[in-house]
């Protein structure tokens, strides 16, 4: 049992659900560990085959709790600690991630998105990359998945905008592979869970084979720069200004 997580397992597919619906299941280190020790335990049950991520009321995930995070810390060993070895189960685990964006993906949110293998998202879901609208860098795999999703050059401009994108054009630009309506989106989603559920041991080798990329080194200089850009004062007006809902004033700092 997890406090932050609800879990089903139907079918031999594991629903893994974001409980923290009051915070638009922002991301506390109390949750990132109890997804880490999930996402441990599923990797080696040989009665689930599909796992399939999502949140528990109307958002995804709003990416990084920053009311709980220590940011005054040493950022790039929060990273390493509690954010890498979730992405790298999620992208590396051998047997398929499925990510259903059922209301607003973040930041961070969205990056666990991008790390599972494919994504749904309901018709009234947006999704924003969010990092650099408070001074930030990008961390949690965002840098490793957006530009091999969308190109560089759109990258570049989700990054810089920090716009939110719809579910019509995150399909249209690749970040997701299906768009269903809001009232049978949960179900859907579940229902293409239990059909990968069903398919043959070789998705495995498959994945292992898209895999077949430096993730660890990507995430370890996220980190890294991270903890770097966190000690500005541009990152410390934008988490102010989040925090009083107002636009940060980014003095190159």
């Amino acid at each position: 049992m997890f406090s932050t997580l609800n879990l089903r397992l139907e079918n031999n597919t594991l629903e893994i659900q974001l409980n923290r619906p009051e915070v638009l299941n922002a991301l506390s280190l109390e949750l990132l560990q109890d997804l880490k020790q999930a996402l441990i335990e599923v990797a080696t049950q040989k009665d689930v085959h599909a796992v399939l991520l999502t949140g528990q009321g109307r958002a995804f995930c709003a990416g990084a709790d920053l009311a709980s995070t220590p940011l005054h810390q040493d950022v790039a060993t929060i990273v390493e600690t509690y954010y890498n070895p979730v992405i790298q189960l999620l992208a590396t685990m051998p047997k398929p991630t499925l990510a259903a964006i059922n209301g607003v993906a973040a930041g961070a949110g969205l990056s666990l998105a991008l790390a599972c293998d494919m994504r749904l998202m309901s018709e009234q879901a947006v999704v924003t990359v969010g990092f650099t609208k408070i001074g930030l860098s990008l961390d949690a795999g965002m840098s490793y998945f957006l530009p091999r999703l969308v190109g560089r050059g759109r990258a570049f401009e989700l990054a810089y905008s920090n716009r939110s994108v719809t579910a019509s054009e995150a399909l249209k630009l690749g970040l997701v592979e299906s768009v269903l309506p809001p009232e049978e989106f949960a179900e859907a989603a579940f229902s293409l869970a239990k059909d990968l559920a069903q398919g043959p041991a070789s998705f495995a080798l498959v994945k292992e084979l898209f895999n077949n990329d430096d993730l660890e080194k990507q995430l370890k200089l996220e980190a890294a720069l991270q903890a770097k850009a966190a000690k500005t004062n541009d990152a410390k007006e934008g988490i102010m200004a989040f925090v009083q809902k107002r636009k940060a004033n980014f003095r190159k700092e």
